[in-house]
């Protein structure tokens, strides 16, 4: 039954990424930052290889399904000329079109499981009729242009080995929505190739804005914390996450922010709890996902810094006011304040904005509690579409959820089938009518109807705190990627 409950529980079926977020960042974002192996296997259970680009590319192979999909579907996987491990899924009783996905992260290294485990948890794509192809992009750390070109040779190769689909329908999650975003304005205009995108708890500001709350977190966290770095450590700008070769480890950072603030204990001092208020309040982050984005904005600010932008600084936070703290006068007057590298901002920009430029019908699927990518990116791709005169072509639903990395199989079927009926027919689908039709997918995946089709999210601005001229959109135009495109150098290196 379709509901807006606020309250609405978590299927007792389903996983709760949300609490195992930092076990998984822990995991992946240790040993390939600099972490020394004996620091890094202290603090991680396994840290995968880095897909190896100078690897031989294979065809695809019969593989093992995930255990769910044994009985429906053939599954296959190998390795592209960039070194990038991909799976793919032809079900037994395929409807003739395809879904190419585009998973999150981004993550410091990524192997053969990681499109296997994506399959996994959307098998109902599969389930419904629906082919499935991913990459698991061909190194990790950040880029989306690196990953939205893996996501498109994903695709390309499915064609060489099973022939064009009827129809080919983009699946980006989290970052991935990005990644897909990114997919559909590169490689979208060519007719034929998509026929429309399905965003789930996407992450759609772009990297030059979508970053932002993180920035705050990391300059407000060390006003009150002052442990990142310690007085008696080596002091280095905040915007580097953590200075080249940094030994610190996740588990390390993690006992630094229980140190003042008390997030893991059931009593805390004065002192920690006044601490913990203030954060939060400052920086609107929710308590669940303190700790998961304080090592974002620790290792993958590195990431960017140094791996990237040659250890230009691409973040800045002059012109921001702090609120909601105690003392806003003092926090004002003592948070680390810096400005962004142009060049460097101009090349996050390049890679991960997005325009709005898009040709095909885009769904959206969004938890309005959502901890870790809040909701109002979506305003901020309202906007984006808008300003491009694409808002036609866009259709947003929400559901009172509040979870990141995995929402309710039956929402996921209603949101590809009408996406596909969409494509089809060329009739734009009512949000009520997707609401609707998700009960009858509640009989067989018994995962609950969420959605609420009455609401809005606020302004990309009323969460994330803009920098001067962050209020209009889109974060990059088509006139200066365009231009951007003609320097040389300009952007990511692949």
């Amino acid at each position: 039954m379709t509901t807006s409950d606020a309250s609405a529980p978590t299927h007792p079926g389903r996983r709760r990424t949300v609490i195992t977020a930092v076990t998984l960042l822990t995991a992946v974002l240790a040993g390939p930052l600099g972490v020394p192996p004996a620091q890094a296997a202290a603090s991680a259970q396994a840290v995968t290889p880095a897909a190896r680009a100078d690897a031989p590319a294979t065809k695809p192979r019969r593989a093992a399904c995930p255990s769910g999909l044994a009985a429906k579907a053939t599954c296959y996987t190998g390795r592209d000329t960039h070194g990038a491990y991909y799976t793919m899924a032809v079900p037994k009783r395929w409807n003739g079109s395809l879904v190419v996905h585009a998973h999150g992260g981004p993550d410091a290294s990524y192997d053969a499981s990681t499109p296997t485990e994506d399959l996994a948890r959307w098998a109902v794509m599969v389930d419904q009729g629906y082919a499935w192809a991913a990459s698991s992009y061909r190194r990790g750390g950040y880029g989306v242009r690196m990953a939205a070109a893996d996501t498109e040779n994903v695709r390309r190769l499915f064609v060489a080995r099973f022939g064009r689909p009827s129809r080919t329908y983009l699946h980006g999650q989290s970052w991935g929505g990005n990644v897909a975003a990114k997919v559909a304005e590169t490689y979208g205009a060519k007719r034929g190739a998509y026929h429309g995108m399905l965003l789930t708890s996407g992450n759609l500001s772009g990297g030059s804005r979508g970053y932002d709350h993180r920035v705050d977190l990391r300059v407000v966290y060390q006003y009150y914390c002052r442990n990142l770095p310690r007085p008696s450590e080596r002091q280095y700008p905040l915007w580097q996450g953590l200075p080249a070769g940094s030994t610190l480890t996740p588990a390390a950072i993690q006992a630094r922010l229980q140190e003042c603030t008390g997030i893991d204990s059931d009593e805390r001092t004065a002192r920690q709890q006044r601490n913990l208020d203030d954060i939060l309040a400052v920086t609107r982050i929710q308590e669940k996902s303190l700790k998961t984005d304080l090592l974002y904005a620790t290792y993958l600010f590195q990431d960017i810094v140094f791996k990237r932008l040659d250890g230009r600084n691409p973040f800045g936070n002059r012109g921001v006011r702090y609120t909601g703290s105690h003392d806003d006068k003092a926090l004002n007057a003592g948070v680390a304040r810096f400005s962004p590298d142009p060049s460097a901002r101009r090349d996050l920009s390049y890679d991960s904005d997005l325009t709005g430029r898009v040709n095909i019908p885009v769904l959206s699927l969004h938890a309005i509690d959502d901890p870790q990518v809040v909701v109002e990116h979506e305003a901020a791709y309202r906007a984006t579409f808008k300003a491009a005169g694409r808002d036609g072509r866009l259709v947003q639903t929400f559901t009172t959820e509040s979870e990141h990395g995995e929402l309710s199989n039956s929402e996921y079927a209603a949101s590809i089938t009408a996406l596909d009926k969409w494509a089809r027919t060329g009739r734009k689908p009512a949000l009520d009518a997707i609401a609707r039709s998700c009960d009858s997918f509640e009989r067989t995946y018994d995962s609950g109807c969420y959605y609420d089709s009455s609401f809005h999210p606020e302004a990309f601005a009323t969460k994330i705190r803009p920098r001067p001229g962050g209020l209009r959109w889109p974060a990059m135009t088509a006139a200066q990627e365009r231009a951007w495109s003609r320097i040389d150098g300009v952007g990511i290196a692949p």
